[in-house]
């Protein structure tokens, strides 16, 4: 069978076949010694083609796609016009021998064409790479040497500028970088304590905390010196009176040794190198907590900023945390303890860097294990999520957040938690409703603009309307209320000189008339409400009578 050798080179792609070679009882220092000899070689492995790289951009892209394992037009086309052609059905007598049995795969797919990659080929491929320039006539000395720096300059460049795995490495050198300053600082403050209490030993009782002794050391310099006026400043620093109050009255009677100038500059300056150092890791902490919502939104809403941050370092990349199982993700950080327990047959650990979150400290000593497992499984799938998801959002880590509240008031209450099916469908709407949201701001300005201008054509037209018609829906216009003012006097008015003409009838004795004139009018109102009656009789009687038809003649 013929063996074929491909060989990506920085210029191009070159083809040689191994002729005069039975790779069965081959051993691979024989070939390996007859490599190195380019007399012995030349005779074995011979040129069939070759086909340049058009140019540096060109071989780039040749070399990512090789590297990911794809085989490109130009590699297919080189393939199928230099090596001989594949009969359906029938078994090849020839094999084709690569460095890289990714793209041996995808080639065999593509092309049917048998691939191999083994110790033999590598030796052979070995020597075709040390006699390279020797093979191809044209080549200049150096060309080869050019051509091979500049693909790997741009090769490497690429992979750096492009890698978007590597976005996560400001994270884990910020949490390295964090885990340093707080020893560093703890170290210090003692060292601050330890210098500046053989001048004011009484101090360390009164003042726990490190950053604050650090500022009231830079602030009271020399003991002798203080008094009652540096009470406000005290309080400023401290934030209690009474302290401040403690501090001065501790000085007056204190049994510290003098310091001289030169070692009070030297105390002085060191305690504000430990004041610089503290503050300047609360801005890394902030720093810390930005990136880690920019790059594990779910994942650091779940367990934390600090704890997501050192499950990613000792991992390595959010990428190979998200390809970890739940179960090694439980137990990464104890390592040591897993082996030694594997050796001597003991108990293996249940829990490890996450063991710093809330949540295991907060469930009882016989469900830490417990909580642990349900916890690692929920930061795998929040890795995942942060991964490989393309719009960043925090809807599934709170979701995965309350599962954890509700198993632990499972085990400590027995309350019932929810399925994880129901939890995760919410966290969809939840993030297709904020999607809704977003595109609907999203309307660009010139159209809103253009409906602003639109509403306000339309409400100056309806005033105009309004402005112009005197009734509107039927409803008569409100009158002024000067005019109901008149009319309301006129009225009055007429009742007045009514009740007066009554009064002046009486006493002329006309009261009869009007007597009889009212008994007319009271008269006519019964006679209509009677005639009313009537009607009404009537139309029920017909009702009646109608009724009574119809049951007879259903009977």
């Amino acid at each position: 069978m013929a063996l074929y050798l491909l060989y990506e080179s920085a210029s191009g792609y070159a083809l040689l076949e191994a002729h005069g070679l039975d790779e069965i009882g081959q051993n691979t220092e024989a070939v390996r010694s007859s490599v190195s000899d380019l007399n012995r070689f030349g005779k074995v492995v011979k040129l069939v083609a070759f086909s340049p790289f058009e140019s540096a951009l060109d071989a780039l892209n040749q070399c990512n796609s090789v590297s990911e394992g794809l085989m490109t037009d130009e590699l297919r086309n080189f393939l199928e016009l230099n090596l001989p052609k594949v009969k359906d059905g029938k078994k090849p007598k020839f094999s084709l021998g690569l460095a890289e049995p990714k793209i041996g795969s995808h080639i065999f797919e593509e092309t049917k064409i048998p691939c191999q990659s083994n110790e033999f080929v590598l030796e052979l491929l070995r020597g075709v790479r040390l006699h390279f320039d020797r093979f191809i006539k044209d080549l200049k000395q150096g060309d080869l040497e050019k051509a091979q720096l500049g693909l790997g300059h741009s090769y490497s460049r690429a992979k750096v500028k492009f890698n978007v795995n590597r976005v996560d490495n400001m994270v884990i050198q910020a949490i390295f970088l964090l885990d340093t300053l707080d020893k560093d600082i703890n170290s210090f403050s003692m060292r601050v304590r330890e210098w500046y209490s053989w001048h004011f030993p009484e101090l360390v009782k009164i003042v726990n905390d490190n950053y604050l002794y650090a500022k009231v050391a830079k602030f009271i310099e020399e003991r002798s010196k203080l008094s009652d006026d540096k009470i406000p400043g005290l309080t400023d620093i401290i934030g209690d009176e009474d302290k401040a109050k403690e501090i001065v009255e501790a000085a007056k009677a204190s049994m510290g040794q003098e310091l001289s100038p030169i070692d009070l500059i030297n105390v002085q300056q060191f305690a504000q190198r430990v004041m610089d150092l503290s503050e300047y890791r609360k801005k890394l902490y902030d720093y810390l907590v930005t990136k880690m919502n920019d790059i594990a939104p779910n994942l650091a809403s779940l367990i934390g900023e600090v704890v997501g941050a050192r499950l990613i370092s000792h991992a390595g990349s959010l990428t190979n945390l998200a390809k970890c199982p739940s179960s090694t993700l439980q137990i990464l950080g104890a390592e040591k303890a897993l082996f030694r327990a594997l050796k001597t047959k003991g108990n293996t650990p249940k829990y490890g860097l996450i063991f710093h979150s809330s949540f295991i400290g907060r469930a009882s000593a016989r469900n830490k294990g417990r909580m642990a497992r349900y916890l690692a499984n929920k930061c795998s799938i929040a890795s995942r999520i942060d991964c490989f998801s393309e719009s960043g959002t925090t809807a599934f880590g709170e979701k995965l957040r309350e599962q954890v509240e509700e198993r632990l008031d499972f085990y400590d209450k027995g309350v019932a938690p929810r399925k994880n099916i129901d939890v995760m469908k919410a966290a969809l709407e939840s993030t297709q409703n904020k999607d809704v949201e977003m595109e609907s701001e999203e309307v660009p300005s010139e159209v809103q603009t253009k409906k602003s201008k639109k509403k306000k054509s339309k409400s100056a037209a309806e005033d105009d309307e309004t402005m112009a018609e005197p009734v509107t829906n039927g409803e008569a216009p409100e009158e002024p209320k000067s005019e109901k003012k008149k009319k309301k006097k006129e009225k009055r008015k007429s009742e007045n000189e009514l009740e007066e003409g009554a009064a002046d009838g009486k006493s002329n004795g006309t009261n009869g008339v009007d007597a009889d004139q009212d008994g007319t009018t009271k008269k006519k109102k019964k006679k209509s409400k009677a005639e009313d009656g009537e009607d009404l009789q009537a139309a029920s009687d017909m009702k009646k009578k109608k009724k009574k038809n119809s049951k007879s003649g259903d009977e």
